[in-house]
């Protein structure tokens, strides 16, 4: 039998005897974590085993350390890290894109060494979306670049840097969020342009597309589907699959997120429906996931993709940490 269809956050720092219970009942596929969670290394360790120990199983344990702004284990426990694109340009103003890319590989290994060390083997990371002029402040330096080719350069250098740290990725926000500008944690962005004009959209996704995970947008393209967010657009969902060619196991961006209308129930059923294979619940809320957890079983093929995704976990490969720390700051600086 398989896991529920859903991945589920808890309250606080530790795990209570009611989520732990819930949990055991409920057996979402993987936990997400938010600062709301995090004290002190010691106690993260902890509270991961204790996730973990509730469904029995190594469940997988996500978080969102993109760095930057968006980075939920922070100093002095843990590194910090400037916002994505300033990083690569200040790399580039000390050499070219090679020199960028190692920065970002550099950027993935030094994140899944704090991230691995806590028992956390999924990050929410590389951010595919091409930046443009346009882009919402909420996203735009959380970016990889202005051109496709950098963003997708990139956004390989840093997933290669998790996996090597042991940390594997999902990547977002499919099928592009560059051109958003309304932040979507707060109402729906549209996208009023033709389909042509996307493909530079769609192109870091398809390089990337043997990933193992990825994170859909919130978002309306008027092009493919006017009438329904991507996260819940069988139409949207098939460009992903087909165009796209994206195989890998596909959550939806937090289904609490005020770009969705209708209960979470709602929001969670027409997701699936459409063709999402997860439902990403972020804010704890036991009510709320008691609800989602009539949601069931992950499907077959969904399953099939997540077994997949579950045996491209790796351990770490060794490396002086030290080393790679002054690698890193001395291409940065």
């Amino acid at each position: 039998m398989g896991q529920g269809a859903y991945i589920f956050g808890c309250e606080g720092p530790r795990l209570d005897k009611r989520e732990a219970a819930f949990f055991r009942e409920s057996d979402p596929w993987g936990y997400i974590l938010f600062a709301r969670n995090v004290e002190a290394p010691e106690q993260l360790y902890r509270l991961t085993n204790e996730l973990r120990e509730a469904v029995g199983r190594e469940a997988p344990i996500l978080i969102d350390q993109e760095g930057g702004r968006v980075q939920r284990m922070r100093a002095p426990e843990w590194r910090e890290f400037l916002p994505p694109l300033d990083q690569i340009e200040a790399a580039l103003r000390r050499g070219d894109e090679e020199v960028a890319a190692r920065s970002m590989w550099l950027r993935g290994r030094l994140i899944a060494d704090d991230l691995a060390s806590v028992g956390i083997d999924v990050n929410c990371a590389p951010t595919l979306d091409v930046a443009r002029d346009e882009t919402h402040p909420f996203l735009r330096n959380r970016c990889y670049g202005t051109e496709a080719d950098v963003v997708a350069l990139m956004g390989r250098a840093m997933a290669d840097g998790m996996a090597e740290g042991g940390v594997w990725s999902v990547m977002k926000h499919m099928p592009g969020h560059g051109r958003g500008t309304v932040d979507s944690h707060l109402g729906l962005p549209r996208i009023e342009v033709e389909l042509d004009e996307l493909v530079d959209d769609f192109a870091p996704f398809k390089a990337l597309k043997d990933l193992p995970m990825g994170m859909t947008a919130h978002i309306v393209l008027d092009a493919v589907d006017p009438e329904v967010p991507a996260t819940q657009s069988d139409k949207v969902i098939g460009l992903i699959r087909d165009e796209i060619g994206f195989d890998g196991l596909l959550m939806t961006d937090d289904i609490s997120m005020e770009a969705l209308s209708g209960s979470v129930l709602e929001r969670a059923t027409r997701s699936l429906k459409a063709g999402c294979d997860l439902v990403l619940h972020c804010n704890g809320d036991l009510a709320e996931m008691d609800s989602l957890a009539t949601l069931g079983h992950m499907t077959a093929a969904a399953q099939t993709r997540a077994d997949r995704a579950l045996e491209m976990r790796k351990p770490p490969v060794g490396i002086d940490i030290r080393e790679a720390q002054a690698e890193f700051d001395s291409l940065i600086e």
